[in-house]
């Protein structure tokens, strides 16, 4: 019997509450609503099947399959919650206090066994990133980070450090996907003039200078995401500077690196400069997207050699997200953007829909990899929230509007297994839909006042950049025969020579204007009648 559709659930204001999937869309009752504000966090188990919830003075366990409460925990001040990978424990975290005499606090991170309720550890955990301990997915392997080491735990006995990893400031790690034999990234931040450097273990061999499985050094990095595929054969390092010294960007400086535990390691060449804004994974572990550079942004798919398979072009955009079949992958623009989304079909490469949700910000697949979740929440935004259910085809199915005095918090879905729901074949006609489509008000350019009374150019600040298939430029294909190396070269220098052309007309319009342009201006506008007639040559094909 085919699962019903994951459930949504609704923290806001209006208290917290559950609805049913498409098509339905009705309050669920698995959940009786707990009304009033002080609902702070809640979590589903990996599968779906548990769901845990903080009302401000208990922490909840119930079975989402038979609607039981399960165990309720005296813990008022927690704000973070989460279970390990197969329902064993549930970890729950609290701010860390110290008490007015000066002396150390209590512990503030409890792992309680859900079977029984009992609580089996307690930490003392001060910060709130990476609060978690990281469990591998059959969880004989339960790790924290301690004192710039890592501490590893196995089959859930938290009296007995199992195994540790030891290097000189250690500033974050992570636990490879997937089943044994597990994998470990770790990242230590450089000093004293030596690099950063992340390196790759596999568990438990941690000892002698050749027990790394990979290394891969770097400056520039004041910190790093580290991102494993899915099947742990390969990480991808973002890392980040947080100030740019040559004054080109607001966000710092990025730089993107590929590693693989067969050892081998390499820059990802991003084409254009810029911030890096995003890098997703594809489910099938053989490519990533990147989406890069200086507004509009580029976006590319990568493979295993770090080089491009398909350019996306340009397009106002700062976060990708491949659906949970990896078949489609969806562009977007939130934040600071105006919500504009493209969905693509990655097979054929191939554009779905051009949906927009103005005012995002947040964004999630639905498990069944055909629903698309967007929302406006406070405190990112405090007007306008609500949430809305798309089709990935561009139909919106429903949308809820928050009252105007009230707010929404955070709205995700229920999460299941892979493979509970079957891949389908992608269709492009819009599913039918009751809910009417909304256009998006188109908002005029800014003009600065002394062009406000001049007639409008049809000159572009920045140059537009279409989709293009890189796979016959990435070496996976057969060399380019005589004629299309000579028509990809006539391409090449046709653009090439548009491009100095449009640079001159913009010259020539500062001079009108009565710019004083500088002596290698003038020689460039010079050159125009013989750009001019190169272009026309290569139009003629001579």
């Amino acid at each position: 019997m085919a699962p019903s559709t994951p459930l949504l659930t609704v923290r806001g204001s209006e208290g917290l509450y559950m609805v049913n999937g498409p098509p339905h869309f009705t309050e669920s009752t698995v959940f009786p609503r707990e009304s009033g504000k002080n609902c702070k966090v809640y979590t589903f188990s990996k599968d779906g099947t548990l769901f845990a919830w903080g009302n401000g003075e208990k922490i909840n366990i119930i079975s989402v399959i038979n609607k039981g409460l399960l165990h309720s925990f005296d813990l008022p001040k927690a704000v973070c919650l989460e279970f390990s990978p197969k329902n064993t424990v549930l970890a729950t975290w609290q701010p860390y206090t110290t008490s007015k005499d000066g002396t150390a606090g209590i512990p503030n991170l409890q792992l309680y066994d859900v079977k029984t309720g009992t609580c089996l550890k307690s930490f003392i955990q001060k910060k709130t990133q990476n609060w978690c301990p990281s469990w591998s997915e059959d969880e004989t392997l339960c790790a924290r980070n301690v004192n710039n080491e890592v501490h590893f735990f196995e089959n859930n006995n938290f009296n007995t450090i199992a195994n540790k990893l030891h290097l000189q400031k250690i500033n974050d790690f992570v636990l490879s996907p997937g089943p044994q034999p597990y994998k470990v990234a770790v990242y230590v931040p450089g000093s004293k003039g030596a690099p950063s450097f992340v390196r790759l273990y596999q568990y438990p061999n941690f000892a002698g200078p050749h027990a790394a499985l990979a290394n891969k050094s770097f400056f520039k990095a004041d910190k790093v995401t580290m991102l494993w595929n899915k099947k742990a054969t390969a990480v991808l390092v973002i890392a980040s500077t947080d100030v740019d010294k040559t004054g080109a960007s607001y966000y710092g400086e990025q730089t993107l690196h590929y590693i693989a535990t067969n050892g081998e390691s390499a820059v990802v060449q991003l084409p254009k400069n810029g911030p890096i804004y995003d890098v997703v994974w594809n489910s099938s572990s053989t490519e990533f997207c990147a989406v890069y550079g200086f507004m509009p942004a580029k976006a590319t798919i990568f493979n295993l050699r770090c080089d491009p398979v398909f350019d996306f072009g340009t397009g106002p955009r700062n976060a990708a997200y491949y659906s949970p079949h990896g078949h489609i992958l969806v562009l977007a623009g939130f934040g600071n953007l105006r919500g504009q989304m493209e969905v693509w079909d990655v097979k054929n490469y191939k554009l779905i829909s051009k949906p927009v949700a103005s005012d995002s910000t947040y964004f999630a697949w639905c498990p069944d990899g055909e629903h698309i979740l967007t929302a406006t929440c406070a405190p990112r935004l405090r007007v306008n929230n609500g949430y809305k259910i798309w089709h990935y085809t561009g139909s919106i199915l429903h949308k809820y509007d928050v009252p105007s005095n009230a707010e929404l918090w955070q709205v995700s879905w229920q999460p299941f297994l892979d493979g509970v729901f079957p891949a389908k074949t992608i269709t492009y006609q819009a599913v039918p839909s009751e809910v009417p489509s909304e256009e998006p008000k188109v908002a005029t350019a800014y003009r600065p006042p002394a062009l406000r009374n001049k007639p409008i150019t049809n000159s572009k600040l920045h140059e537009e950049e279409p989709p293009q298939n890189m796979k016959s430029q990435s070496g996976n294909d057969k060399p380019l025969s005589k004629t299309a190396l000579k028509n990809q070269r006539k391409h090449e220098a046709k653009k090439a020579a548009k491009q100095k052309l449009k640079a001159i007309e913009q010259l020539k319009e500062q001079a009108a204007t009565g710019k004083q342009l500088e002596k290698n201006q003038l020689e460039k506008i010079q050159k125009e009648t013989a750009l001019l007639q190169e272009l026309e040559d290569l139009e003629l094909g001579i």
